[in-house]
């Protein structure tokens, strides 16, 4: 099967707004699996190129370190914990990595889980290409009865073990956010003040565009367009989850790489979660986790859990329906009218 991968927000830079193509400087690369798109506006070429490279080997960095499947300090990690053994001197990056998904899977209620790896090997989303499965029920209630958390973590300055042996931790709802934070931190020493960082959807502002912010428009989960639009100003970030890139459709069905780790099936009938994070040291890391609890929760739970998360602003995408909350409409425009009419438009509180 042939899989088109869409990216989870388009960046309206020369679409939405216009460009200056003496200040703004833009590079694209493909890096965690995903098109990586780097824009600086106001600076030299050459400047803005050194900070672009200097972003970009952080980047490969990170996706070596923490890659699920392909060798890296993770899957040595996991390695370990598989063998009942400690992982011996893991990085400082790593260990605090951990701690930190820990808390979020805490306080998500355990719908964001980092530790349900063998879940998502067995649905076949640890590889780069995906092969449809009819799953098989009785193997899933086995992989979800044995309760990975990254609770069952013991985590030291010079070791991390498990008392579950089949906690796999998979940081595909973290790491690009995380990388994030750390291009932010690089921009901001190498005196870059205006620039605007994409990982495939997950996206953060510094400074802005000329004298207006930086604008970025949210795809529509079942096409190729901009559904809407809207301002990023400085400092703030934004990310989204959806059903329509990594999925395979079996049977008339899709099956997305979001998985429920209390029922161990990926999660349907929902389009895409986004969210809009205000400036925050990890800014980034929110951008990039917060969209995953309102994705894989209860309906009804939706509102509460942003409460307990501390999301003010989000809109989610569902056949039929669009909610978002009202600071979220207040800042959002519509692109294609036709489809924000003959859906359910829904503003929570």
């Amino acid at each position: 099967m042939r899989f088109i991968k869409f990216f989870f927000i388009i960046v309206a830079l020369c679409f939405l707004q216009s460009c200056s193509k003496t200040s703004l400087y833009q590079s694209k690369h493909y890096v965690f699996g995903t098109i990586v798109d780097i824009s600086i506006y106001g600076e030299s070429d050459k400047k803005a190129e050194e900070a672009t490279q200097a972003v970009l080997h952080e980047f490969t960095r990170l996706h070596h370190s923490l890659h699920a499947w392909k060798r890296s300090d993770l899957t040595s990690l996991n390695e370990a914990i598989a063998k009942n053994k400690p992982y011996i001197n893991p990085s400082p990056e790593l260990t605090e990595i951990l701690k930190e998904a820990k808390i979020l899977e805490d306080a998500s209620n355990h719908l964001f889980n980092p530790a349900i790896g063998e879940l998502i090997d067995y649905w076949g989303f640890h590889q780069d290409e995906f092969t449809p499965i009819h799953p098989d029920k009785s193997k899933i209630k086995v992989l979800v009865e044995r309760k990975p958390s990254l609770d069952q973590l013991s985590i030291s300055g010079s070791s991390i073990s498990s008392a579950n042996a089949h906690v796999k931790i998979d940081l595909g709802g973290y790491a690009k956010g995380y990388a994030l934070d750390q291009a932010k931190k690089i921009l901001h020493e190498r005196q870059i003040k205006n620039a605007l960082i994409n990982i495939g959807g997950n996206i953060i502002a510094i400074g802005q565009h000329g004298n207006k912010p930086w604008r970025v428009g949210i795809q529509d989960p079942r096409g190729s367009q901009a559904i809407a639009k809207l301002d990023l100003p400085d400092g703030w970030a934004i990310g989204t989850s959806g059903d329509y890139q990594r999925y395979f459709i079996n049977d008339g069905i899709r099956y997305c790489h979001l998985i429920h780790p209390f029922t161990g099936f990926p999660i349907q009938n929902v389009y895409s979660v986004t969210v809009l994070i205000e400036p925050a040291k990890n800014a980034g890391t929110l951008s990039d986790v917060l969209s995953k609890p309102l994705f894989i929760g209860k309906k009804e739970d939706r509102e509460a859990l942003a409460k307990k998360l501390n999301i003010h602003h989000y809109l989610i995408i569902e056949e039929n329906r669009i909610s978002m909350t009202q600071t979220m409409a207040d800042k959002i425009q519509f692109l294609d009218m036709h489809s924000q009419k003959k859906n359910h438009l829904e503003i929570t509180h």
